[in-house]
């Protein structure tokens, strides 16, 4: 019997990515679109391009990635982000790789845009993350922010990349880079971590060494130095405000 593949999308408002994510995804037997309250024109726009979609709260990114694996059908299922889109050519892996079941998790290159790029360094390349399973094999951590596909089953690796708009102006950088260091923040608190100023500092500082020089950042140009300073700029308020919860 043909192994069923079920792609899955956590929403909201994303009016302005949704329709090339879901039609990117639609060779799957279900596209199915999972939407926590979206403004916009999400979850028309998913609809109408004959996605199913499932309306809900927001229980933090872990928890919602689990939701959807609960609601999808497949067999296999591929997480994917709204703002992120599969090549014809990783189309193609995929399908290969559910037919003949070498392995029961796979993790995936990125190919991230930054700003004014694509990047080819600063630990943005090739950026494998695990995004494609069969049912029962994984599941996503519980974290808030940057929840992790988590299985003790050996992990395959895929050849052909998917594409990431990871952040287009810097308005979205200082958006996000607010938003993710207060999950964070709260992730580390829950886990029993602690920070103080001094360490915060020596984090921005370290990230902004790892991303410019360790991880090759000033071979990306000009937005390779910007991408370091946010970096710096986000480790050092998310252990800020983990510092400054743990005063409270």
């Amino acid at each position: 019997m043909k192994n069923t593949l079920s792609i899955v999308i956590c929403t909201k408002n994303e009016a302005l990515n949704i329709s090339d994510c879901v039609i990117s995804a639609s060779f799957a037997d279900e596209v199915l679109v999972v939407d926590s309250g979206s403004t916009d024109d999400t979850v028309d726009i998913a609809k109408k391009l004959g996605a199913r979609v499932l309306e809900t709260d927001w229980p933090g990114y872990g928890p919602q990635q689990n939701k959807a694996i609960d609601a999808s059908k497949g067999d296999w299922i591929y997480s994917i982000d709204a703002d992120e889109r599969i090549t014809p050519e990783l189309k193609t892996e995929i399908l290969n790789v559910i037919t003949h079941e070498e392995h029961k998790v796979y993790d995936v290159p990125r190919k991230s845009f930054f700003i004014t790029k694509f990047m080819n360094h600063s630990g943005w390349w090739p950026d494998r993350t695990r995004r494609l399973f069969k049912r029962g094999f994984a599941r996503f951590t519980t974290h808030e922010i940057h929840a992790n596909l988590s299985t003790s089953f050996r992990v395959g690796h895929l050849k052909s990349h998917m594409i990431h708009y990871s952040y287009k102006n810097c308005h979205e950088v200082l958006e996000k880079m607010n938003r993710y260091s207060s999950g964070s923040a709260n992730d580390m608190l829950a886990n029993g971590k602690n920070s103080s100023l001094p360490k915060a500092l020596a984090h921005g500082f370290w990230a902004f060494f790892r991303t410019y020089f360790i991880k090759l950042g000033f071979l990306d140009g000009q937005a390779g130095l910007i991408l370091a300073i946010a970096n710096a700029e986000s480790s050092y308020y998310k252990h800020l405000k983990l510092y400054l919860l743990s005063q409270q």
